[in-house]
């Protein structure tokens, strides 16, 4: 039976959850949850990712509440569990794992196969010809985080979407996402730095700490301020991102 009244902890699967075609049925959300812009205004916020406010959850009588490992936090999605709402909790680490995750969500809430085709299709053909293209990579860093410094490790959904798209992630040897000083970025030597303006909202203001090292990234003008969505979010806009940041990272 599919779910009528969905609550979604996850930015990005709330937007996927209205490009499948059941955007009516979501009922509660995030405060980061932005997308779709004009729907997403009527739907009733519940905290934030990782400070859920489990009696607004309860009080929305949801029939299935959409999480994931890495945003939302193990004590909220138990919580909810022994409440005896279903969840659904994703785990993606790579591309493959993220559209595996998107299938199955459709599958849940019973989307149209048509319409999830039609979110998909795009993805896995542009992940395929990404896949195939040769080429030397270049070197990226790519932070989450400032105050310190953190980069992406290896077993991060981050981590393969920079290597897919042609880069060479230079924090590649390390797992999840290692504290990294400056000193260190310059002896990594990444010749492209991609500055996301989430998690950590990094601007314009970050730019001459970056192009004050002595690296190939700023000898060669390539440090850039890019949209976080581009390496966070998996959903509808995951064909657009990786064809963006192959683009940034081309020779």
């Amino acid at each position: 039976m599919k779910p009528e009244r969905i609550v979604s902890l996850v930015p990005s699967l709330t937007e996927a959850l209205f490009s499948l075609g059941v955007g009516s049925r979501v009922v509660g959300r995030t405060r980061y949850c932005t997308q779709p812009p004009r729907a997403i205004g009527r739907v009733a916020k519940v905290g934030g990712t990782k400070k859920v406010d489990a009696e607004h959850v309860l009080g929305l009588e949801p029939d299935l509440v959409v999480a994931v490992k890495e945003e939302n936090t193990r004590e909220d999605i138990e919580g909810l569990k022994e409440a005896g709402v279903p969840v659904f909790v994703g785990a993606p680490e790579t591309i493959d794992t993220a559209l595996e995750m998107l299938r199955e969500l459709a599958g849940r809430v019973g989307a149209a196969e048509d319409v999830a085709e039609a979110m998909l299709g795009p993805i896995e053909r542009v992940y395929r010809k990404l896949r195939q293209e040769p080429g030397r990579r270049r070197r990226v860093f790519a932070p989450i985080w400032k105050g310190p410094y953190m980069g992406v490790g290896s077993d991060t959904y981050v981590h393969d979407v920079l290597e897919t798209c042609g880069g060479e992630n230079v924090c590649g040897s390390f797992t999840r996402y290692p504290v990294v000083g400056l000193e260190e970025v310059e002896a990594l030597k990444p010749e492209v730095v991609l500055l996301p303006d989430e998690p950590y909202p990094f601007s314009a203001e970050d730019l001459a700490e970056f192009y004050a090292l002595d690296i190939p990234a700023a000898r060669e003008d390539r440090i850039h301020l890019v949209d976080g969505k581009l390496l966070t979010w998996y959903g509808p806009r995951m064909a657009s991102s990786l064809t963006q940041l192959a683009a940034l990272l081309k020779f």
